[in-house]
């Protein structure tokens, strides 16, 4: 398997060392927050004349998908 090239993984790292442990997660959070952002802004580009609530449910349902499982 090729490993995509990140030229910018080392400065990434070293950004994150620079943080404290409440910045890290509060990054943790935005991401997340800016994850389903992404999410939802695809649903509604790929579904136009979804309603509110279908679009809730497609959320929900694709979210519900991403979580890890014991199985």
């Amino acid at each position: 398997m090729d490993i995509k090239p990140q030229p910018n993984h080392q400065a990434y790292v070293a950004a994150l060392r620079r943080m404290t442990p409440e910045q890290r997660l509060s990054k943790a959070f935005e991401l997340g927050d800016f994850a389903r952002a992404l999410l939802r802004d695809g649903l509604r580009e790929r579904f136009p004349t979804a309603s509110e609530e279908q679009l809730q449910a497609l959320y929900l349902e694709r979210l519900e998908r991403c979580h890890n499982r014991d199985f």
